[in-house]
């Protein structure tokens, strides 16, 4: 059977100890994928908790004057969620199908810093287990934003909100360390051929997030900092009645806050600049124009902090900067949007699961976009500030932005973790419950915004159809969480009966896919060299040329011709 054997390959020379097995050997574990693994297990299961806690407040809702829950509880359930889906789910899984796959896909054999690799994984995990430990005692419940004064001492004097500033605290540091750790393995560690030029696009993406997080988190610490000396110390940097200002927090936090939606979804999108052309079976539309949309876009976002505080009192000129740097990071976006379009348009279009969630996506995350532009004219958001409007906006763009390309990379990635596929059938019944739950969940919502619902209330009054409405968005909540069980279910059979995938099942691009499924432990045993941005197609054509005397673009590589052999 044919081989590859690159040019010039770069020999491991140190011994390769044999991997340990048991529990203990995953509490010990330094290799980049286990801790990969580590981080997408858990992050899932708070995605499962956020996802309950997010039922539990639509079961209030689905009918006016509800008495499922207290007010009390409402409020604590609605800080969970938010905190739980952006601090212990978005975040740190982006993290952890980075931590599995940067080194795979740049051709290094593990992170620059793998013990500090292990340390971010065990911040974030307690910080999970802190911030989920208030439910014995008393949840915070002044928002997800924590905003001061309702999160100072008089307010909320439990500590359930020290138990918020300890997850910011501890998963800001994990951030920190990850990032620092991101940014050293991708500058130092490429395989050799492998340009800036040659980067794969999801590279780009976690580069820049890395980028972000280390100018963004800090300022978060300090907020949360100066609030927990608010609530211990005797400071007073919020407190309005002893000199301090609520706006600081405000301020601060959106600092933070705006360049971390942009965290939660520049991964996304180089995990769909990544599956579009495998699906597509054609080059991406404009490389060189979605890596630097990608980079102008995380610039943008440090300029735009103030839309989120528009009904602030803020200076008109300033407000009007603010409103047109907005519009304007709807242009790199629009870049992506197009050239993911024209990716697609004439592709040989293979329909599998992974494409599905990119494509819905995109139709989502449109759909989101669009409504972010209404909100970002600042005499729009003046009247739809405090409304559902908002509610379904943020779900359009971070759910949609977010999660469905997190489902995407689990189809496309799993059988690489694993070795097994994921079963097609239960894939697209998972996507098709999600895009129509999700839909009916969340698009009536910007109609009972306009009908002047306000977010953030435990109970409404029955006047016009918003009884109606909110029926409908509770039953399509349970139809997305459904999507999400078929997803879970999948997974559960497939690591035990799925098809076994080889190692390019896809026939992808990216350098992953040279290494057997799952990837050994050393990564590889010889590194390719890199030609282009798509060094399988290169390494495919090498071998048809060597099988049968002739380059063939696009080749299948012979069965078993990978690093499997060499």
């Amino acid at each position: 059977m044919a081989t590859y054997t690159a040019p010039a390959p770069i020999l491991s020379t140190r011994r390769v100890e044999p991997a340990r097995r048991g529990w203990t050997s995953w509490i010990t574990t330094t290799d980049h994928k286990r801790i990969g693994i580590l981080y997408i297990v858990t992050t899932f299961v708070f995605f499962c908790l956020g996802g309950v806690e997010a039922l539990m407040m639509r079961l209030q809702l689905g009918e006016p004057d509800n008495t499922v829950v207290t007010p009390q509880t409402y409020n604590q359930l609605f800080t969970m969620h938010g905190s739980t889906m952006i601090f212990l789910f978005v975040v740190p899984m982006m993290a952890g199908l980075a931590n599995y796959f940067v080194p795979l896909m740049i051709g290094a054999r593990d992170m620059a810093f793998p013990r500090l690799n292990a340390l971010s994984y065990w911040l974030l995990l307690a910080g999970g287990i802190v911030f989920y430990s208030s439910i014995f005692f008393n949840p915070p419940e002044a928002g997800w934003t924590s905003y001061a004064p309702l999160s100072g001492a008089v307010y909320s004097p439990a500590g359930g909100q020290d138990a918020w500033i300890y997850l910011i605290h501890l998963t800001g540091l994990s951030s920190i360390l990850g990032a620092i750790n991101f940014y050293a393995t991708i500058a130092n560690m490429r395989a050799r051929g492998m340009s800036w030029g040659r980067l794969p696009l999801f590279i780009w993406a976690i580069l820049t997030y890395s980028v972000l997080i280390i100018f963004a988190m800090p300022v978060i610490a300090a907020a949360a900092t100066m609030l927990l000396t608010d609530r211990h110390a005797g400071t007073h940097f919020f407190d309005p009645a002893n000199g301090g200002s609520p706006l600081l927090w405000q301020n601060l936090f959106w600092f933070f806050g705006h360049p971390e939606v942009y965290i939660m979804i520049l991964p996304g999108f180089g995990l769909v600049s990544e599956i579009l052309p495998v699906f597509a079976r054609k080059p991406i539309f404009g490389y060189k124009a979605i890596a630097a949309s990608t980079i102008a876009i995380a610039f943008l976002a440090f300029l735009t902090w103030a839309h989120h505080m528009f009904t602030a009192p803020i200076p008109e000129a300033i407000l009007i900067f603010v409103m047109l740097s907005s519009l304007t990071i709807a242009v790199p976006t629009g870049v992506k949007v197009f050239n993911w379009i024209a990716t697609l348009w004439r592709g040989t279009i293979e329909l599998r699961t992974p494409l599905l969630f990119c494509v819905g996506f995109i139709a989502l995350f449109v759909i989101g976009g669009i409504s972010g532009v209404f909100l970002a004219v600042f005499p729009v958001d003046w009247q739809l500030n405090e409304t559902y409007f908002v509610v379904a906006h943020i779900h359009f763009v971070l759910m949609a932005g977010s999660a469905f390309t997190i489902f995407a990379a689990i189809y496309y990635w799993f059988p690489k973790m694993t070795g097994r596929m994921l079963g097609e059938g239960l894939g697209k019944l998972s996507f098709y419950l999600m895009f129509v739950g999700f839909l009916t969940t969340f698009l009536l919502q910007h109609v009972m915004g306009l009908d002047g619902m306000p977010r953030r209330v435990y109970e409404y009054d029955d006047v016009g159809h918003l009884a109606l409405y909110n029926l409908i968005s509770t039953v399509g909540s349970f139809v997305l969480a459904a999507g999400v069980v078929a997803t879970i279910v999948n997974v559960v059979l497939s690591l035990k009966r799925g098809v076994i995938a080889g190692p390019d099942p896809w026939r992808a691009n990216t350098l992953e896919w040279f290494v057997s499924s799952p990837p050994p432990a050393n990564n590889f045993d010889v590194i390719p060299q890199v030609r282009s941005a798509e060094p399988m197609k290169d390494i495919r054509r090498e071998i048809q040329r060597r099988t049968l005397g002739a380059p063939v673009p696009g080749a299948t590589v012979p069965a078993g011709a990978t690093q499997v052999g060499v």
